[in-house]
């Protein structure tokens, strides 16, 4: 293939090298298992940088998946499981995955039904934002499950960013109208 992408046909290696070095470029064998195999003529630099490129661009956009871990214990508080339960819906509405441990001690360990029902409440409470990825395991003196969201990474940062941008467009935050009410006394 010529620089340009035009078909040059099948040509001796030493024409090729000598087509190559009059047009300045590098020729570049791109499907060595074809017979013939066939080469291109191009600027290999460049190409090289192109797809570095495009591989760091793609790994830019590239959503990582971080798993987030809770521990509970089987007699919490009320109030303390609404606070824990509270942060496993701030993780999934953040896109991320969490995993509930729940931690056995001494005689507790007799009651594993205590923490599974304590997991599974747990499971139903935050149904509409995650599914359970991995059902409750008992691993020693703990129990594990790992839940995960319905919506992706991406989908979630580009919520929260529309959201944000909303909220730029309505109304003064609370600093800059302290701010205004402040220069109104001072007048």
């Amino acid at each position: 293939m010529g620089p340009n992408g035009e078909q040059v046909g099948i040509v001796s290696i030493h024409d090729a090298l000598k087509l190559a070095q009059e047009a300045d470029l590098d020729l570049v064998e791109v499907a060595a298992t074809a017979r013939p195999p066939v080469c291109k003529l191009m600027d290999y630099g460049k190409f090289k940088y192109e797809s570095a490129m495009k591989a760091r661009e793609a790994r830019k956009n590239q959503a990582h998946t971080i798993i987030k871990e809770i521990k509970l214990r089987p007699k919490i508080d009320p109030h303390d499981y609404e606070t824990k339960k509270g942060h496993v819906v701030r993780f999934l509405k953040a896109g991320d995955k969490v995993k509930v441990t729940i931690m056995f001690r001494g005689r507790e360990q007799s009651r594993p039904e205590l923490g599974f029902r304590l997991l599974q409440r747990l499971a139903d409470d935050v149904q509409e934002l995650g599914f359970v990825e991995s059902h409750a395991k008992q691993d020693g003196r703990n129990m594990i499950m790992v839940i995960g969201p319905h919506k992706k990474k991406a989908e979630a940062k580009a919520e929260k960013a529309a959201a944000k941008a909303q909220r730029g467009g309505e109304e003064p935050s609370a600093e800059e109208s302290s701010e205004q009410e402040a220069s109104i006394q001072e007048a």
